[in-house]
């Protein structure tokens, strides 16, 4: 019998995220107003998707809400739409273990029923401590190794054995630099498929850098038949960067060869709002070269993001500075270890 295949979009949460990015590069651009939010969130209920994430969860001093950016869980939970499919779900998601877990109530009706926690790989084992809180307080988890690619074998098996102990939802696999192929996704769908817990849902998590998150979608759907998987995208392939697998392509395909009844409709509703979202080439998420020059590299996406549009480089400029970057700083971007490559040239 074949595994349970499950959808969850995140246009609110990375393409809030997206907006953010632009915002922090000097770029101005329309926010996220509270009444598209809302009706984002219900043509996303009722488009049958099963999993909607609603955005992130941040202690801010700024009102971050244009950014689907909330305080706390109660916030983000008033976003929930009026349930109509007791199965579907709704869920946030927290950028590493900054909130004081103390802050978090118990989970409860009203409340979103899941939480997705990025793990911070320098603070790996706080990451995970965290994730096994917030299942204690009732929420299903999610949980999110970031740049998988990086995490050698070992470390991995301590993120499956905790993920395991605490009965996570979901345990992913993140392509966050665009640049993960075929064998790539094979090799760690069989690491996981043979060391995690058969009903704890496996997903993926794909970057469009290099134009493969569908190809390798598709093949994450179509192999490993016997396992729970769950996979995201964003309507329009809003999101961070080079943008997500877009919602409406997922949806189509799996209609037509899972034998799924996504209502397309109501995310063509949701291409129409965003389309005002993407009015400038600088300020789009999407394919361009700037986004997939650091995919070659194996490198943050916005080192090249702040070379051209803070610096005016041209696109050999930016891939001369990446080809002299050290490994350490590919992981992580920082403006200070910018200015140093600068420096440098």
């Amino acid at each position: 019998m074949n595994g349970e295949i499950k959808i969850l979009d995140c246009t609110l949460r990375d393409g809030g995220q997206c907006l953010e990015d632009i915002e922090m590069n000097g770029i101005h651009i329309q926010l996220f107003q509270e009444e598209e939010r809302m009706k984002i969130a219900s043509s996303l209920r009722d488009s049958k998707i099963e999993i909607i994430e609603l955005g992130c969860i941040e202690e801010s001093k700024q009102n971050k809400e244009g950014f689907a950016i909330y305080q706390s869980v109660q916030e983000l939970s008033r976003l929930i739409p009026i349930r109509k499919d007791k199965k579907q779900m709704f869920v946030g998601l927290y950028t590493g273990p900054d909130t004081d877990i103390g802050k978090i109530p118990n989970h409860s009706p009203g409340l979103v029923d899941g939480i997705r926690v990025i793990l911070r790989y320098s603070e790996l084992e706080k990451s995970l401590t965290y994730c096994r809180e917030l299942a204690k307080k009732g929420y299903k988890v999610f949980v999110q190794p970031m740049l998988t690619m990086r995490y050698s074998d070992y470390e991995l098996m301590k993120v499956i054995d905790a993920a395991n102990e605490m009965g996570a939802y979901a345990l992913y696999f993140v392509d966050s630099f665009g640049y993960m192929n075929v064998k790539d996704i094979e090799r760690l769908s069989e690491f996981y498929a043979k060391r995690l817990n058969s009903n704890i849902f496996i997903g993926f998590h794909a970057h469009n850098n290099m134009n493969r998150a569908f190809e390798n979608v598709k093949y994450f759907i179509d192999h490993f038949t016997e396992r729970k998987k769950l996979v995201d995208s964003c309507v329009y392939g809003m999101g961070q960067g080079a943008g997500n697998l877009q919602t409406e392509i997922l949806v189509h395909y799996m209609n037509e060869h899972h034998g799924t009844e996504y209502q397309f409709n109501n995310i063509l509703e949701i291409c129409d709002l965003l389309e005002k979202y993407r009015p400038y080439e600088m300020a789009t998420w999407g394919y361009s070269p700037v986004r997939m020059i650091p995919a070659i590299h194996k490198a943050a996406y916005k080192y090249a993001s702040a070379m051209k549009w803070r610096h005016g480089m041209s696109l050999v400029e930016i891939h001369k500075v990446l080809s002299c970057m050290p490994e350490a700083w590919k992981h992580r971007y920082t403006a200070e270890n910018l200015d140093k490559l600068l420096k440098d040239q």
